[in-house]
């Protein structure tokens, strides 16, 4: 009796912790972005826009001296202030002049397949979210069409872009509606639009896990048919509308990582060059292979485009992390993307307000420590981009 009135009571302050972070963080929220809780992208100074888009600062002046695109911001200094969607604006009006198709949006053209990235490693820590939104955010202000869907239980890609499953998801509304085995919804059901033009979300709560519960039970009934197809048939309903696909996947080998990855046309694998993070990596790799050789025989297309590790959490002054690139450079050669993700405080004080490095405003960290970091991330970003282009059959 006394066990059972103990387990009661541990239930019970389990479930009274959970609510009582479930009601800070959504009253943190609401002090963050008031009146609604909605976030909003900040605006770009003029030479922001100007990389953005590939041109000289001058040249953007001239376009609005002009008439020409959407009028920025002025600021009580004179200077001037885009938006996000001024931005894609922009590009649209560029495009019309440009010397060559795709300079300024170079998404899919006739012919091009969506790209799919999933995202992925089963050690936390490993900088797997803080990856995949960066990259999404990243590509969507350069001019692609961009699908982020957030495949962790643990929602933290979801809650960078200002959705908290507690409050905004209470009925469902995670990519598990247009995947599970009976009255699945059409994919549209669940994406919404983000605060970042170009850039659409499917967000993540617990209620992912249903489909690693509910598979084991399909396949016994043999109702589960190939469940590894579940995500690329549920993808195929908006095959036109988007460029790419960052799939940030859980930190688990379980049914929805392995249905992500049959999705995947390009794999990425994040690893803290720690030891024990390699070690772990090693089992990994090992039991994604083999799960792959299952999926593989039971008739499914396991190749892939491509596949890279980036380094994440990377401190160049760290002589044994040194050590450990150096061996995963050795040993995998170009597989490792050349540039690695820099350790950043700038990237971790973003994430304590629930944004990524592109949403925050320089002034709000020391230059030095801003740029090191913000050049870290385009860098990775913008190499993932070219094998995205690559696979196009373009440079």
């Amino acid at each position: 009796m006394d066990g059972v009135q103990a387990q009661d009571d541990l239930n019970s302050v389990i479930r009274q912790h959970a609510e009582w972070l479930a009601s800070q963080l959504h009253a943190q929220r609401e002090s963050l972005f008031p009146p609604d809780a909605a976030k909003a992208m900040r605006k770009f100074t003029s030479g922001e826009a100007a990389t953005l888009l590939g041109v000289g600062d001058s040249y953007l002046r001239k376009l609005h001296l002009d008439g020409r695109g959407p009028t920025p911001e002025m600021t009580a200094g004179n200077r001037r202030l885009y938006s996000a969607a001024d931005i894609q604006s922009l590009r649209r009006t560029l495009e019309t002049t440009a010397r060559r198709p795709g300079e300024y949006l170079p998404g899919r053209r006739d012919g091009d397949s969506m790209q799919i990235i999933g995202v992925m490693n089963f050690k936390g820590g490993s900088g797997k979210t803080t990856t995949a939104a960066h990259l999404a955010q990243r590509l969507a202000l350069k001019g692609y069409r961009v699908l982020a869907i957030d495949l962790d239980p643990q929602a933290s890609l979801s809650a960078l872009h200002g959705v908290q499953p507690e409050y905004d998801l209470p009925d469902g509304g995670t990519l598990y509606d247009a995947i599970r085995y009976e009255e699945a919804s059409p994919i549209r059901d669940v994406i919404r639009p983000t605060y970042i033009p170009g850039l659409d979300l499917i967000p993540g709560n617990l209620e992912l896990m249903e489909f690693e519960h509910e598979t084991p039970r399909a396949l016994a009934s043999g109702a589960a048919g190939l469940f590894f197809f579940r995500v690329r048939q549920a993808l195929a309903q908006v095959e036109d509308d988007y460029d790419v696909v960052v799939i940030d996947c859980p930190p688990q080998l379980g049914f929805l990582t392995m249905s992500a990855l049959s999705a995947a046309t390009g794999v990425l694998v994040t690893i803290h060059p720690e030891m024990l993070d390699v070690m772990s990596m090693s089992q990994f790799l090992r039991m994604t292979a083999d799960l792959m050789d299952v999926i593989a025989e039971s008739g499914a297309d396991m190749k892939h485009d491509w596949m890279r590790y980036l380094l994440t959490r990377y401190e160049p002054a760290d002589a044994p992390q040194n050590r450990v690139v150096a061996f995963l450079r050795t040993m995998y050669g170009d597989h490792v993307l050349n540039a690695p993700m820099l350790k950043s405080t700038a990237i971790s004080d973003a994430g304590l307000t629930k944004q990524t490095l592109y949403e925050v405003e320089r002034s709000a960290f020391t230059r030095a420590t801003y740029d090191r970091a913000m050049e870290s991330l385009n860098a990775v970003n913008d190499e993932i981009a070219a094998l995205i282009q690559a696979t196009w059959g373009r440079t």
